[in-house]
């Protein structure tokens, strides 16, 4: 069983700028618009999800692996067999539930954080 992982946060990007000045934004109180700067909360929610995801892959690989070769008659054809291959399919099927909670986790909290900050300000955060 394969679930699709949820959006990635986007790592700031070279060349992009932060949002455009309008007549709405919001002003120091010297009168001048405000500096925007790429939020570190919304950083720090790229950089968890870049270092989760190859250690999720590298989960699901290593139970791969044993779980096709416990499938092969090659390997062993006992009636414990039916058992040990159900075991490890009921893990391989958790391990693809944990991986889609971490994975929208860390998505759901991105999509809920400003990427973009006034730089005078804290990081406003949905879960704080």
């Amino acid at each position: 069983m394969s679930y699709v992982d949820p959006p990635a946060p986007r790592p700031l990007q070279p060349g992009e700028t932060p949002p455009a000045p309008s007549s709405s934004d919001l002003l120091t109180p010297g009168g001048q618009a405000t500096t925007w700067v790429f939020n570190p909360e919304y950083q720090r929610l790229v950089d968890l999800w870049f270092q989760v995801l190859p250690l999720m892959e590298q989960l699901t690989t290593s139970l791969d692996k044993p779980y096709q070769m416990a499938r092969s008659t090659d390997v062993w054809d006992a009636p414990v067999a039916k058992r040990y291959i159900q075991d490890m399919g009921e893990w391989r099927n958790r391990l693809g539930l944990y991986r889609q909670a971490v994975l929208t986790a860390i998505s759901d909290q991105a999509a809920d954080t400003p990427r973009w900050i006034p730089s005078k300000a804290g990081a406003p955060h949905a879960y704080s």
